[in-house]
């Protein structure tokens, strides 16, 4: 049985091109899972991570991969996630099961867009976490002013436990500033550490680092406090205690250093997983009892409790389902049965299975703690499995929701049910990717998340499932909003022969605001049974109904709460269909003397290049409706952040290449949907008209 103390959850974040998956494959190496380093761009097999073709292709990851390795007695689940925001789902549900992880930041590029996204997930479910300075051998690096973005656009309270011995292309290895030594990497593949005294040129910048360390440690320990008064020789031990417990409870956020590629620092990057990162012991996790009206119930990393287990990723695979799980107490054996609580329906695990990327191993059992994969159960990502007994539910995973569209159609008739069965099991596995029809146009619409997350879906539909495709234009999900408050009263009758149809509503429709955390609010004021309790439902089924299509162009209504004030109902004539269509007719009514708006999605841009063309690149996205944030130069580059329109943003990656004679690079993520200027809500509204004519 495995001790729980000797177990580490990891995941390792980062924004795009930071070295995440180079990292990784050093860490399965020097743990000796590999006996050969893959990279990214390797020409031949690949990184050992990044195994879908896809990746190999593109050089990124695009799927989270787990594996388990040995470091030190101690066991290190490791998920390795990808940068790039199109697939920030992948990064949500990793981060929602782990106990810990490793922030990786370039020493050229610092804290980027995509870093600070990271960062807002790892808060968002409480996740302690290192942070690993990357590519120390750049020229450029400065991981003095990557510590200084630390604390300034992260907020961290960042406590460096290494300083670099030389940077760029004079970087040879790290001194530890709790051991005082220095450390270098010897041997072909840096797999020999060999420890010294630190170089006599560096022994007052190591004094003065390890001055800053023990300051800000004891701030947190008055033991430490008092032997650094009394001038005392400070324990190791001491060190290391603090420094975990305050990693732990998210105080500080330690900071190692070195340079991946060249196979420098990793081994100590391992060490402080193993040492200051918690165990499934350290971290309180909670589930609701869904019998006890909600109750909240803490779980207990106790094997032999009643088991409760998290889906947080599905993948569809030729033989049936895998189901990644992480197991919050209990366990799970093979030839059990337990509860899906969310559809009430028993499963029965025919195995269970260690991942190594895409290589697996069969075990029999798994613990609390543990994070594996199961085959035989069918469920969706974020369910809650439990013993048959319990009826628990875990907190599901934020899910963003997709801001750009594609019409999509085989070419051929006898691909369509290959293509509904390849649609139907990408939304399993990816809940940003959704699936619609238009009723207008009888188009089928994938949507999700970016152009990359798009064309990844169609190029594994071309590949794995052999459809041949058209593929329309990107279109941005738009959405419409109300702008002004309106009173409706809208009575609804019908009689034709038999029992007629009666409804009434009188109420309000009153625009949230912008930063509201709901899209849709629902508020019933009747009182005196003017409209039956059992009616209200149905009054609100149907201004939801009426949401999903605005009147506008065709767009969902976001922003609206609907106040049901007044009405009347008939004894005979009013039912639940009655109130349903009258409520819908109220609320097409209202919204369209509210002075609608169309909103528009927002994307935060990030464009690193040449400081020579910054002026191009700055006119570039302001003739593209951009609002410009701020410029920064670092060095001879510079880096522009704008909010700019998407719709505005297909097809930049090539203008900005031609602009920036090959040398600019750029990310984007979603930032807000905004209201869009009249002239060009007009100019939307007739292109759709235009669209849905075409396709009569």
């Amino acid at each position: 049985m495995m001790n729980l103390s000797d177990l580490r959850n990891i995941g390792i974040s980062a924004h795009i091109d930071s070295g995440k998956t180079t990292l990784t494959e050093r860490i399965l190496f020097y743990s000796g899972r590999i006996h050969r380093m893959g990279d990214v761009k390797d020409g031949e097999d690949g990184a050992t991570m990044d195994f879908m073709d896809l990746e190999r292709e593109r050089g990124i990851t695009i799927a989270s991969a787990a594996t388990t390795v040995g470091w030190k007695g101690k066991t290190i689940n490791i998920i390795d996630t990808p940068g790039h925001v199109d697939f920030t789902i992948e990064v949500e549900r990793s981060l929602r099961v782990l106990d810990g992880a490793v922030l990786v930041l370039c020493a050229v590029g610092g804290v980027q867009s995509q870093s600070l996204t990271v960062d807002r997930q790892m808060r968002r479910y409480n996740v302690p976490r290192l942070a690993f300075i990357n590519k120390c051998d750049r020229v450029g690096a400065d991981p003095a002013r990557v510590i200084r973005e630390m604390e300034t656009k992260l907020g961290h309270v960042a406590v460096p436990l290494q300083i670099p011995v030389g940077l760029e292309s004079r970087h040879e290895g790290v001194i530890d500033l709790i051991t005082m030594k220095a450390v270098y990497f010897d041997g072909p593949q840096g797999e020999h550490v060999r420890v010294q005294e630190i170089p006599a040129e560096y022994q007052d910048a190591a004094a003065r680092a390890r001055h800053g360390l023990l300051d800000t440690l004891s701030l947190y320990s008055d033991k430490l406090m008092e032997l650094m008064l009394e001038d005392k020789p400070i324990p190791e031990e001491l060190l290391h205690q603090v420094i975990r417990e305050q990693t732990i409870a998210r105080e500080i956020t330690p900071v190692l250093m070195g340079s991946a590629f060249r196979n420098r620092g990793v081994q100590l990057l391992l060490d402080a997983v193993v040492r200051y990162l918690p165990s499934p012991l350290d971290r309180m996790a909670y589930a609701k009892d869904n019998v006890n009206e909600g109750a909240e119930i803490a779980l207990a990393a106790d094997p032999d409790a009643p088991m409760a287990a998290m889906a947080f990723k599905i993948v569809e695979e030729s033989f049936g389902q895998l189901t990644f799980v992480r197991i919050y107490q209990g366990r799970i054996e093979r030839g059990h049965t337990y509860m899906n609580t969310r559809v009430g329906k028993k499963q029965r695990v025919s195995r269970i299975l260690r991942m190594h990327a895409n290589h697996r191993e069969d075990i029999d059992v798994a613990e609390a703690g543990d994070i594996v994969a199961l085959i035989g159960v069918d469920c969706n990502s974020g369910d809650t499995l439990c013993s048959l007994d319990q009826h628990y539910s875990l907190e599901s995973i934020h899910v963003a929701e997709p801001v750009i569209s594609l019409a999509i159609a085989p070419n051929k008739t006898a691909d369509r049910d290959k293509l509904s069965k390849a649609l139907s099991r990408f939304c399993k596995e990816d809940p940003t990717f959704h699936v619609r029809s238009d009723e207008k146009t009888g188009e089928t619409l994938i949507s999700g998340m970016g152009e990359l997350h798009l064309d990844v879906y169609i190029e594994r539909l071309k590949r794995e499932y052999k459809i041949d495709l058209t593929v329309g234009a990107p279109q941005v999900s738009y959405r419409e909003a109300p702008t002004q408050e309106v009173a409706f009263n809208y009575k609804h009758k019908k009689q034709t022969g038999g029992a007629g149809q009666y409804a009434h509503v009188i109420g309000r429709l009153i625009p949230l605001p912008p930063d509201s955390p709901h899209d849709y609010e629902f508020e019933s004021e009747v009182h005196g049974g003017r409209i039956p309790t059992e009616f209200i439902p149905s009054c609100d089924k149907g201004f939801q109904s009426a949401r999903g299509k605005g009147p506008l162009a065709g767009f969902e209504v976001v922003r609206v709460k609907i106040v049901l004030e007044d009405g009347t109902y008939h004894a005979v004539d009013s039912s639940d269909l009655a109130f349903q269509i009258c409520a819908r007719d109220a609320f097409n009514e209202a919204f369209r003397q509210s002075k609608p708006a169309l909103l528009e999605p927002y994307v935060k841009v990030e464009v690193e290049a040449p400081a020579e063309f910054q002026g191009s690149i700055v006119g570039d996205l302001s003739s593209r409706r951009g609002l410009i944030h701020g410029t920064e130069t670092k060095q001879s580059f510079v880096t522009i952040t704008a909010e700019v329109p998407l719709a505005r943003m297909f097809g930049y990656a090539t203008d900005l290449r031609s602009a920036t004679q090959g040398k600019g690079t750029f990310t984007m993520e979603f930032s807000a949907y905004r209201q869009t200027p009249r002239e060009v809500q007009e100019e939307i509204i007739l292109a759709r008209k235009k669209q849905l004519a075409e396709h009569r």
